[in-house]
């Protein structure tokens, strides 16, 4: 990482040998407890301070001063990292010795135990400077596996002092004491692990922890075949903390593939989601190249599909390439539908979806709390109560059949190819037989919560709603699925409300927060047993 600037190497370089000379002095003290070796640590904590600030001001500035590629912006972001986390070894130096100083008897501490361990934390420090120099990802990783060690030795120490508590001999007091100073060594691990995460993050260009990165050289290894050197970059982070990357070969600047790592859960479900789609409808979801999972973190290696996606042709791309992609999306949705649909009646639950959002929606936007609705002076029922009641309606109105659905048909997870006229599929993890009203509602209202203000492009993304919901009422009819209208307005309901709480602007929140209760209250208006006869209002809806 030769690219580091001259002033943040020497600070850098200051702040580690600062650290080592606190750790030194632990060392010692722990040896050998004395007044003035725990003066002389408590005293030097203005030092790592200052020169942690001095990395983060130049690190500001050096970001600020001119546009950056994101591979920079990562290397300084890690840089401070490495800094915060170096102070804050420092800082659990001295929070460890005001515990030592309750102990009443010092042998009850074991003290002998301790310069092994702030042995092993020195090492980890001794090793940032190489690593981050020679950008020594192996090196990055041997500070990162101290912790393991450290934390064994912690364990130890901790069933000690556990067991010496039914020892009457010993204060409980100074064995509460140990186990907070043995608390704060532990958590130096936690420091050396971070900081080699911020390494690893900065040598290859992608922001991960230390499980996705075993995750990723494994994956990797796979695309050796590939010939030339492989490159990592972000694509994005997902809000369920899933990690999207493409690995892209460095000479000819293709995607080979694409990384997908996470909760070893979430991943699991993509996994399956992906396997079941190409049994039931092939070449609409990506190829999974190699999987990897490790303690609770788990990894996917994925085919990259050619084509934009969906969200970005809506945005950017001309009105003929926009009817293309819909018109192919309408099409092989159509044919989904028929080749999945089976006999089994579905319920859409989405008045219980939306009643289990409610608390998310509002620590988002608190405005949406009140319970107390007036109007011209008339009290109207809360948007709690009006979803309580269309619960009980919506039961009773199930789809008259079932079919695959994606599950989360938001318009960034369908990639169109217009060189082949193709659709395909991704972030599949939720995927199931169920009403296909999910799927359209949530399609309809992720183009609608696009925060694009210009009037070409939100009349583009009403007119997109519009044809995409003529084209599923025609499915609908045609099947003789007479309440699909009705079910609809309930999930259109239940996606803009509950979508508030992807966005900030707070007057495009109230819009989709008031056609939540405006489609619930009609839905509500239409008597028991009519809810064929429902027809929405489509131009009411979606344009501004």
């Amino acid at each position: 990482m030769t690219n580091v600037p001259k002033t943040i190497r020497e600070n850098l370089h200051f702040l580690c040998a600062e650290i080592d000379g606190q750790l030194i002095q632990l060392e010692a003290f722990f040896r050998e407890p004395t007044a003035a070796t725990a003066r002389r640590i408590m005293d030097r904590a203005g030092y790592a301070h200052n020169l942690k600030t001095r990395i983060l001001s130049a690190c500001v500035r050096r970001m600020a001063a001119a546009k950056k590629s994101d591979r920079e912006h990562l290397t300084l972001r890690s840089l401070e990292f490495v800094a915060t986390d170096l102070q804050r070894l420092s800082n659990l130096a001295r929070q460890s010795l005001r515990h030592v100083e309750r102990i009443d008897s010092f042998a009850t501490l074991l003290p002998e135990r301790y310069p092994a361990i702030i042995d092993r934390v020195r090492s980890g420090v001794a090793r940032i400077e190489e690593a981050l120099v020679r950008s020594d990802s192996e090196r990055a990783i041997e500070i990162g596996q101290l912790q393991d060690r450290i934390e064994a030795d912690y364990r130890k120490l901790f069933k000690r002092y556990t067991k010496d508590m039914r020892n009457p001999q010993v204060r409980p007091d100074d064995i509460a004491n140990s186990l907070l100073v043995a608390s704060e060594i532990q958590r130096m691990g936690d420091s050396l692990k971070s900081i080699s995460e911020a390494l690893i993050s900065a040598n290859i260009g992608q922001a991960i922890n230390f499980e996705r990165y075993f995750a990723l050289q494994s994956l990797m290894s796979d695309l050796d075949g590939s010939g030339g050197e492989l490159t990592v970059e972000t694509i994005a982070e997902t809000r369920s903390g899933s990690a999207i990357s493409a690995i892209r070969d460095k000479k000819s600047e293709t995607v080979a593939a694409v990384f997908k790592a996470g909760e070893k859960s979430k991943v699991k479900e993509e996994r399956q989601g992906v396997k079941s789609w190409h049994s039931i409808y092939p070449g609409l979801a990506p190829k999974i190249l190699s999987y990897q999972k490790r303690d609770q973190s788990a990894a996917l290696l994925i085919e990259h599909l050619p084509g934009l996606t969906f969200e970005h042709i809506v945005l950017n791309e001309s009105d003929a390439l926009c009817e293309a992609a819909l018109a192919r999306l309408s099409r092989t949705l159509k044919a989904i539908w028929k080749q999945t649909r089976t006999s089994a009646p579905a319920e859409l639950a989405s008045m219980q979806q939306l009643g289990k959002r409610l608390g998310e929606v509002r620590r988002v936007h608190p405005e949406f709390s009140d319970r107390k609705v007036r109007f011209a002076g008339e009290a109207l029922p809360s948007l709690d109560k009006l979803i309580e009641e269309a619960a009980a309606r919506e039961a009773a109105v199930p789809a008259p059949f079932s079919v695959y659905i994606h599950g989360d048909f938001n318009v960034d997870n369908i990639i169109y190819d217009p060189d082949e006229d193709r659709i395909h599929f991704i972030d599949l993890h939720r995927s199931r037989y169920m009403d296909y009203v999910q799927d359209v509602s949530v399609f309809m209202v992720s183009n609608y919560r696009l925060q694009v203000l210009d009037r070409d492009t939100r009349r583009r993304i009403a007119e997109v709603t519009r044809e995409f919901y003529r084209a599923a009422r025609s499915f609908a009819r045609k099947q003789g699925d007479d309440t699909f209208e009705y079910r609809l307005a309930l999930g259109l309901a239940r996606s803009f409300a509950s979508s508030t709480r992807f966005i900030f602007d707070k007057s495009h929140a109230r819009r989709m927060w008031l056609r939540a209760r405006y489609l619930i209250e009609r839905a509500l208006a239409c008597p028991p047993g009519h809810e064929a006869r429902f027809r929405l209002q489509m131009e009411e809806l979606f344009v501004d």
